[in-house]
This record gives structure tokens, C-alpha cells and sequence, in this order.
């Protein structure tokens, strides 16, 4: 089976997808960023889902209903933690990732559109992150996934994740 990867750019909660992953932090609470944007397209009942799943490890995911986004679930990967220096870490990203496209494959979905877990305010580089997704993306195995979309918001981080893409492949 062949898994088509692209990097698109827009906003994820306006994305169309089986699945639609959430940069979050172990608390699940969803505040700024890639959160915030899928709490505002989700609704409260979307924060109010994944604050009912508690705390995760770090690099681990929960899954909640996607509520009014278009999609099925949305898959709240804790890239960086709630706690001490609020630092996502390489590992962080490669778990959180992996556990990610593993959630949405078990479920069936076919396509997952995923942010750059970690390197927003957790504040992992843009271009260190982004190859170990990349990375992990491409080395996973897929029974159901068949299109995978690593979305960018920004002009400038498209065309890093967009160069780093084009490095990995």
C-alpha cells in the first residue's frame, strides 16, 4: 500500500480529513496555537472532550470526536509537556507523531492532516522538527492511511517544512 504525503498550507481547522491532529500538552487543555484554532472550529465541547481524557504522557496521544471541524476524531498528540520548562524534545516529536498516525490507521481513517507538533510555542526549530516528522512519516507502515498532509500556516514555515520535505523523500 502506498501512503501519498504532501505539505499543504492553511489553517488546520479548516482542513477536511478522517483525522486532524492537535498540537497538544499533556494537560490536554487546549489553549493558543494549533489548539486554539481547533477549539474555536471545534467548539467547547471539543476542549471539554480532550480535558475529560486528563493528562497523557508526554509523546503519547488521546482521541476525541472532532465535533464541528470536518473530520471524525482529532488526535491531541502531546509533543510538549505541561510542566517543567514547557520544552517539546526530539523524542517528544518522534512519539508523538508516530502514536498519531498509529491512532488514525487503528481507527480505519484514511487521511490525517498533522501540524509541526512541538514547534510552536513549545518552541522545538522549525527545521529540526519538521525532518524527524517527515521522517517518521515516511517510515511508518500503514494499513488503512492512504494520505497524509503536514499543513504549515505561515508563508515562511510552508517553505521550510515544504524544503525539509523535499530533503527527507
Amino acid at each position: 500500500m502506498t501512503m501519498e504525503f504532501t505539505v499543504i498550507q492553511g489553517d488546520i481547522a479548516a482542513q477536511s480529513a478522517d483525522a486532524l491532529v492537535n498540537a497538544a500538552g499533556t494537560s490536554l487543555r487546549m489553549g493558543s496555537g494549533v489548539a486554539g484554532a481547533l477549539r474555536r472550529g471545534g467548539g467547547d465541547e471539543l476542549n471539554d472532550a480532550a480535558m475529560a481524557k486528563g493528562s497523557i504522557d508526554l509523546g503519547d496521544v488521546a482521541v476525541t470526536d472532532a465535533f464541528d471541524l470536518d473530520a471524525d476524531y482529532v488526535i491531541h498528540a502531546a509533543a510538549m509537556p505541561h510542566y517543567g520548562d514547557g520544552q517539546a524534545t526530539a523524542e517528544s516529536i518522534r512519539d508523538a507523531t508516530e502514536n498519531a498516525l498509529r491512532a488514525a490507521d487503528e481507527r480505519g481513517c484514511e487521511s490525517l492532516v498533522l501540524p509541526a507538533l512541538g514547534c510552536g510555542v513549545a518552541g522545538f526549530d522549525l527545521e529540526d522538527g519538521a525532518r524527524i516528522i517527515c521522517e517518521t512519516i515516511r517510515a511508518f507502515e500503514p494499513t488503512t492511511l492512504r494520505d497524509v498532509r503536514f499543513v504549515a500556516y505561515a508563508d515562511d514555515e510552508y517553505e521550510t517544512i515544504s524544503r525539509v520535505a523535499e530533503e527527507t523523500s
